[in-house]
């Protein structure tokens, strides 16, 4: 019987193992230009995107900012901000993903 008390957001990014997206990461050097905002962070932006049907960085920001202290459950410490958003999607490599 599935755990009815975790997202559906939670379930997806359940779906992908951590370790091999840390793998893949480390073979593109994804977090070569990495401050606060990792890999992982951005990715879990961009499943948040589709899920959400997001057409722009506010929406993403906004509505990850909505999640809170959820966003700790996903690996995640904090929403991005617009412009870490941006930079990530100009910089690194989209194969990564």
């Amino acid at each position: 019987m599935k755990n009815t008390s975790v997202s559906l957001f939670r379930q997806v990014l359940d779906l992908i193992p951590k370790r091999e997206f840390e793998e893949i990461v480390m073979k593109h050097n994804g977090d070569k230009r990495k401050q606060s905002f990792d890999s992982w962070a951005h990715f879990v932006s961009m499943i948040f995107c589709q899920l959400a049907q997001a057409n722009s960085l506010r929406e993403i920001c906004g509505g990850l900012k909505t999640c809170g202290g959820k966003l700790n459950h996903l690996g995640v410490e904090s929403a991005p901000t617009k412009s870490n958003l941006s930079y990530a999607n100009a910089h690194r490599s989209p194969k990564m993903f």
